[in-house]
């Protein structure tokens, strides 16, 4: 089968398998928080100190301080997150949906609405109020739940449905990264920057060079995590800035890997297979063949493509579900049902399950109707709906935005976050009900004709 169209079923499959663990993590989380016995240690475990210290230097701390298990997890876990978010953008510029500019206008205009259409509703219903800060609670999509609602409907959605969600998806992380970076960084250290922006300089010109060393670029990125989390720059930001830094070219072009290979795999001729299968140890001569084979192999991949495809199975099935249980857990019994109707939650939900659909369906259909660009293929209006609703379930980086808007540790800013949490999970739970329901009643009964995977 065609292996662009190979590649993009194996990255769709793994967010879409992400999502379940991510939705058990999620469940996992309210059901301790709410057991009495789990309770306090589910609440105290957050608050353990962590440490990887050499000497008097902590790598792992915050202006003199160690960090918590919930700071690690959301400064330095999340930073990976971003980081890998930071390579499939660079790829998606580079040889993704986002290298054509005709093929990336249509999710990058309904990304734009749908990330601007709940920031508006929701300044407007917090104007004036103790919550107005959050108001980029609700432009975010998280792709990985929105592709496992989305995997529930199996073959019936057509492919370019899933690479339409999951590009908007891609656009709107940037649209974060952006926001993250403008709103919420606080008492910027000047000199650590300055040491920081050489440290990327040194990258970029290791990028430029083509050094291919993955410890180099994940070595010194750990070195510029550190400065922007005590520079005052949100440190996930340096995750992005690390990514864009490492290169996209191998040593090797595919031409020369292929006659590699075909030189070395020409020394065992046919007729000594019989041979091959009954020996336990390689000759000196064979394994200098099938090093030589093995070490075109690692020069063929660029190590964008080579992180980026180790990194993938980590988060989404090993830090993504770690931040949902560490974020998730809301506890019932202090929550009063009129919070979900006055105050933070509503602004969230409304924001989610409005916002979002409406700003994508409305954008997607002006771009279209204007000739801008087409539809995704095989896909009607009805569909385009289905997934604007999905668009709205938020989740991970809704959370994460959540902690940074309100997560002082003052009571009632820790109110203030806890109902912003709950109108999270009430909001992306509308959204995605609502959204496999429409997908649900309008996709055809039987799966459209796809390639088989090899």
């Amino acid at each position: 089968m065609n292996q662009t169209f190979y590649t993009a079923r194996k990255t769709l499959r793994n967010y879409a398998n992400g999502g379940s663990v991510l939705m058990a993590a999620t469940a996992l989380a309210l059901l301790v928080v709410n057991l009495p016995f789990l309770r306090d240690f589910y609440n105290s475990l957050w608050t353990h100190e962590i440490a990887l210290q050499v000497g008097a230097f902590n790598l792992f701390s915050h202006y003199g301080h160690p960090m918590s298990i919930m700071a690690f997890i959301n400064d330095a876990l999340m930073a990976v997150v971003f980081f890998t978010i930071g390579l499939e953008i660079k790829r998606e510029v580079l040889v993704g949906e986002l290298s054509s500019f005709r093929q990336a206008l249509l999710p990058v205009v309904a990304a734009v609405g749908g990330m601007g259409l709940p920031v508006v509703i929701y300044i407007l219903m917090a104007a004036g109020t103790s919550y107005a800060g959050g108001a980029a609670i609700p432009m975010a999509t998280d792709i990985a739940f929105s592709l496992g609602v989305l995997a529930m409907l199996g073959s019936r959605v057509p492919v370019s449905l899933k690479i339409f969600l999951t590009t908007l998806a891609v656009v709107d992380d940037i649209g974060g990264i952006l926001v993250i970076a403008i709103f919420y960084s606080t008492h910027i250290s000047v000199w650590m920057l300055a040491i920081a922006a050489g440290l990327l300089l040194i990258l970029a010109l290791g990028g430029r060079m083509g050094i291919q060393s993955k410890i180099f670029y994940l070595g010194i990125g750990a070195f510029v995590w550190f400065l922007f989390l005590n520079a005052g720059i949100h440190p996930t930001i340096a995750g992005v800035l690390v990514a864009l830094c490492v290169p996209a070219k191998p040593v090797y072009a595919p031409g020369k890997y292929v006659r590699t290979i075909r030189k070395n795999i020409a020394h065992f001729a046919s007729d000594n297979d019989s041979g091959l299968e009954s020996r336990l140890i390689l000759d000196k001569a064979q394994m200098n063949w099938l090093k030589e084979i093995e070490s075109a192999s690692d020069k063929v991949i660029s190590p964008l493509q080579d992180l980026e495809d180790s990194l993938h199975p980590v988060v989404n099935y090993i830090i993504i579900p770690i931040f949902a249980f560490a974020n998730a857990g809301i506890y019932f019994g202090d929550l009063q049902l009129s919070s979900l109707f006055s105050g933070v939650a509503p602004a969230v939900i409304l924001g989610l399950m409005a916002g979002k659909s409406i700003g994508i369906f409305l954008f997607t259909w002006i771009a279209v109707k204007l000739g801008w660009s087409s539809m995704p293929h095989s896909t009607t209006w009805r569909q385009i709906a289905g997934v604007s609703f999905l668009g709205g379930i938020g989740f991970t980086v809704s959370l994460f935005i959540a902690n940074l808007s309100f997560g002082t540790g003052d009571p009632f800013q820790l109110q203030m976050l806890n109902n912003a949490r709950m109108g999270i999970l009430v909001g992306s739970l509308l959204a995605g009900v609502t959204g496999w329901l429409v997908l649900y009643l309008t996709l055809p009964r039987k799966a459209e004709s796809e390639p088989a995977e090899e």
